[in-house]
């Protein structure tokens, strides 16, 4: 009865997201372009025409073939920078970003059409993937050994990386590596539980849980993402990239006391232009539970916080991050 009944809920998924994708319109449309093979990329921006840059130009230099993007009514320039990159295929849309699952049913209506049979990557703007070699193999090597091992799924937790002093000290410029400013993360502070309904992992904590969540840490923001998925048209996102149905591709955690591959998704979220992101968030109430967690950070002076302490760690590479035990390469040699 439960099978039934996520079949179901995934269905209703499926048709929100047909009837949400009436309200895209496209602005340049490169679909065509795409390869059997192709690695996609899908993500959804407003205003952020100061990080693109360096995100397009990060993930193609990770193996990404063609971007698939949506603009919800920017108004900063971001949206004639992306219609104008000959990879990108771009629709735009003025509707509710919460009444769309954060974007979700945008993507998912997107991903049906154009993502079936590849493998696509769901990330925001301020989200940059890390897997085991990501140094010396592309994002195809990743894909081509997840296919010989008949993996569907591959998991990443969502670290928080954020500078020493506050935050409206670094300040970032459009095309510049943001890890140059914000370099130092949590190694520690991290609780996992499993969802016994939808199988998968719920991780909270780090800098975000001890700054601002400390006296409610149930309600801290969820850092467990399945991003990279070789996709079918029957797949949905639930939450965000959190879980997906079917459930089972939600096991991207070894069941037996092993470890299972895994990578990391580097959050550059806090950098000078958090302030002002967040003061406009928690009044447009647009993100998860009408921007509660946005509304956090202002009530506790979030727009400048200063998250460093003495446990912090500076980034280096991903072995780093292998050995602390936030990502395992698994079997992957």
């Amino acid at each position: 009865m439960t099978s039934y009944s996520l079949r179901l809920q995934r269905q209703r998924w499926k048709l929100r997201a047909r009837r949400k994708g009436r309200e895209l319109s496209g602005v340049v449309d490169r679909t065509k372009q795409i390869g059997a093979s192709d690695i996609l990329l899908f993500c959804t921006f407003r205003n952020e025409d100061v990080r693109l840059p360096y995100f397009i130009k990060y993930y193609r230099d990770l193996g990404v073939d063609h971007f698939i993007m949506v603009d919800n009514d920017s108004n900063d320039g971001g949206q004639d920078y992306v219609a104008a990159q000959p990879d990108i295929s771009l629709w735009s849309t003025k509707s509710g970003y919460g009444d769309a699952r954060s974007g979700m049913d945008w993507l998912t209506f997107l991903q049906g059409k154009y993502a079936d049979g590849h493998w696509a990557l769901t990330v925001d703007v301020d989200e940059f993937f890390v897997y085991p070699f990501c140094d010396t193999r592309p994002m195809r090597a990743l894909a081509d050994w997840l296919d010989a091992s008949e993996v569907r799924s591959f998991g990443a937790m969502l670290l928080d990386m954020y500078p020493k002093g506050p935050v409206s000290q670094a300040v970032y410029e459009k095309g510049q590596n943001p890890f140059d400013l914000a370099s130092w993360f949590d190694a520690g502070n991290y609780v996992i539980s499993r969802n016994e309904l939808m199988r998968n992992l719920w991780i909270q904590g780090g800098p975000r849980a001890r700054a601002f969540f400390a006296d409610k840490p149930k309600t801290a923001p969820a850092l467990n993402k399945i991003p990279f998925v070789k996709w079918s048209r029957q797949y949905a996102y639930v939450s965000s990239t959190h879980m997906i149905l079917p459930r089972g591709l939600n096991l991207v955690y070894d069941q037996q006391g092993g470890e299972k591959t895994s990578g990391l998704l580097l959050h550059a979220k806090f950098l000078n232009t958090f302030g002002a992101r967040a003061a406009q968030e928690a009044v447009r109430g647009q993100h998860y539970g009408d921007g509660r967690e946005y509304q956090t950070y202002a009530e506790q002076n979030g727009a400048d916080p200063d998250l460093w302490c003495n446990w912090s760690e500076k980034y280096i590479n991903w072995r780093q991050l292998e050995v602390l035990g936030l990502m395992s390469k698994g079997n992957w040699a």
